[in-house]
């Protein structure tokens, strides 16, 4: 199964470092049912690229959490084995979160999956980064997502600029020049 893993670009540091993405689990997008039913089509080549957008859009969500990380969203397409992704996961496995819990906001985006095994980085099929002038947009959008989160309109729109710039392809041989290493 083709997966799409959010990082930054620290993190794709890290993982070029150590050879692996993670030991799992790890949160990726891919053409599941509920993004098949989500974006309403059967084009498998605009469904991985939904599935690319939801990565992206977790990327940014990665970005607001880390405020050192350089403003571009990373994404890691990665073919994994079928039996080490759950699709569709219940982010939150508390059978009883209390009656303060609001469910409905822990709902798995669509193509959410998670990979429970290791992940090679020589698995990847290809990186899509930002382009160095998209960095403005993905600041400001990182900065927006709370606001934006909460409904706020202006917010969105910010947030929705950065999904404006595409993402490049990189060739997972291109790693070490992306970083600069």
């Amino acid at each position: 199964m083709r997966v799409y893993v959010p990082l930054t670009l620290s993190g794709l540091t890290e993982a070029h470092k150590t050879g692996e993405l993670g030991s799992g689990p790890l949160v990726a997008y891919a053409v599941t049912a509920a993004l098949r039913e989500w974006y309403d089509s059967e084009d498998i080549e605009e469904l991985e690229y939904a599935a690319l957008g939801q990565a992206a859009l977790a990327s940014l969500r990665l970005l607001d959490a880390d405020r050192g990380a350089p403003r571009r969203r990373v994404v890691v397409a990665v073919d994994v084995a079928d039996r080490i992704v759950e699709a569709d996961p219940d982010p939150d496995p508390d059978p009883d979160p209390g009656p303060s819990h609001d469910r409905e906001n822990d709902a798995a985006e669509p193509g959410e999956v998670r990979v429970t095994g290791r992940v090679a980085l020589a698995k990847a099929a290809a990186v899509h980064v930002d382009a160095d002038g998209a960095e403005a947009a993905v600041a400001a959008a990182a900065e927006a997502l709370a606001a934006a989160d909460g409904g706020d309109g202006g917010a969105r729109s910010v947030v929705d600029g950065a999904e404006d710039h595409e993402l490049l392809w990189f060739a997972p041989q291109e790693i070490p020049n992306l970083l600069g290493s």
